[in-house]
């Protein structure tokens, strides 16, 4: 490839509504980029691409042992995860706040495929995956979403004609919207839908178009729980790399509404009242230190959500200290054993909030002006092209059935065409106003600049 080798507040605020129970997670990442050749089936609408025929493999299977690369990269997503997750929740002081750091790291892992050199280096690192292969953090992110969708479950599904009553709790989709006038790099459009299955889309980023494309696309894979993440794009901006997850599961044991009473709730700064769900057995998995009480709460079908409480009340220096090391060790030491949990119902909505700083202290090295890192990498015109903004929004919504949340990553990156200075020379006036010539040509590969008719005007 041909590369150069203040946080904002993540507050919350109460969200009501009709509960659906899912997870949505959209990041959007907005890059410099475009097309070749051939032609892509566009989504929602939108045009045909035009762009090398990418053809979609089947996501690799997860079966026959651990792959010791995947499991790397694995690690490194939740490692990833806490450091955000660390760097927002400084501001967040007394008021809530979400994030989800997994639909940064989706866009962020097919980045790897616009860089070389130390960007490459520098971006692995920070994705939890040091030394790894480029084409090993394709191979791993592949395999997460294999086993993410439960592929295998669904293959077995059809195999014995039970698709009925598969359940798929989670709908990964990614995509380049791309505009009309710039070129994909077919090794990176390639790597995108082999190992992302991610699709392409045409739209004119100068016109409402491609606002309102994106939005709708963001829409109907979130089953409308992301509608509004884009409200214009700058004059500069040339494609979107976008990634949707949609999750939708219930509590594998409900908490009965019954049992669900109104009490007081004592935040950081006040007391409020919160309606708080009860669980109570003689096996509830249960964790324990001179730190934190810890509870799982798990989904119909794999996965669940631990609820950690820290005794000191300090839930943000918590999370701030938080390390994947750490959270592992909470979930081999949570042994069955008598007691309750009371957890609050509860819904956040956060606003559309900036996190270039957050990434930028993470170390993510895309967002140099100067040396413009995804130059060459992503689109095939060399024009200078860098990250120059990151936006993030996310909501969530729990009670006695399941949870329902969502969340929007958008990078808008910056393309400039490259100029040269020319010294400046007096003007000068050409009145033809007496006979001249014309020479009418075209250009040609070979020959340059074919003529193809001359003449003399001595009277127009």
């Amino acid at each position: 490839m041909g590369t150069k080798g203040g946080l904002v507040k993540v507050f919350g605020k109460q969200r009501r509504g009709k509960r659906a129970w899912a997870i949505a997670m959209v990041p959007v990442m907005f890059i410099c980029a475009a097309l070749m050749g051939g032609a892509v089936q566009s989504e929602n609408g939108g045009g045909a691409v035009s762009i090398a025929a990418v053809p979609k493999k089947e996501l690799e299977r997860t079966s026959g042992g651990r792959n010791e690369a995947a499991s790397t990269v694995a690690n490194g997503v939740n490692e990833f995860a806490f450091r955000l997750s660390a760097e927002l929740v400084k501001e967040a002081g007394s008021q809530n706040f979400i994030c989800a750091p997994y639909s940064v790291w989706i866009p962020l892992a097919a980045l790897v495929n616009a860089t070389d050199g130390a960007v490459k280096a520098d971006l692995l690192a920070v994705l939890g995956a040091a030394g790894i292969r480029g084409e090993d953090v394709n191979s791993a992110a592949s395999r997460m979403m294999y086993d993410l969708t439960r592929e295998r479950d669904r293959q077995l599904a059809a195999e014995y004609g039970d698709e009925e009553s598969f359940h798929d709790p989670l709908k990964i989709a990614n995509a380049i919207f791309v505009d009309h006038g710039v070129t994909l790099r077919q090794d990176f459009a390639q790597a995108f839908a082999d190992y992302y299955r991610g699709s392409a889309m045409s739209v004119d980023f100068g016109s409402r178009e491609a606002v309102d494309a994106v939005n709708q696309w963001a829409s109907d894979h979130t089953d409308g729980l992301i509608a509004d993440i884009i409200r214009e794009f700058s004059p500069d901006t040339a494609a979107v790399i976008a990634n949707a997850m949609y999750f939708a599961n219930r509590w594998d044991q409900a908490f009965d509404p019954a049992q669900t009473k109104e009490d007081v709730f004592y935040g950081p700064d006040e007391e409020s009242t919160a309606f708080f769900m009860l669980r109570e057995g003689n096996k509830l998995a249960y964790y324990e230190d001179d730190r934190v009480r810890a509870m799982p709460l798990d989904f119909v079908t794999d996965g669940g959500m631990y609820i950690i409480l820290p005794k000191d009340g300090d839930a943000a220096g918590l999370l701030s200290s938080m390390t994947n090391e750490y959270f592992n060790e909470i979930g081999r030491s949570a042994h069955k054993r008598p007691g309750k949990l009371l957890l609050p119902c509860f819904s956040i909505e956060g606003e559309i909030l900036q996190l270039r700083d957050a990434l930028n202290a993470l170390g993510v090295p895309l967002f140099d002006a100067k040396t413009a890192p995804l130059t060459g990498g992503l689109i095939a015109e060399n024009l200078p092209m860098w990250i120059a903004s990151v936006w993030h929004k996310a909501v969530i919504d729990l009670d006695e059935k399941g949870t329902t949340a969502a969340a929007v990553t958008v990078m808008a990156a910056a393309g400039v065409e490259l100029s040269i200075a020319m010294p400046t020379e007096p003007p000068f006036e050409m009145i033809c106003d007496t006979p001249f010539v014309f020479v009418l040509y075209a250009d040609t590969y070979d020959g340059g600049r074919q003529v193809l008719f001359t003449g003399v005007v001595n009277q127009p």
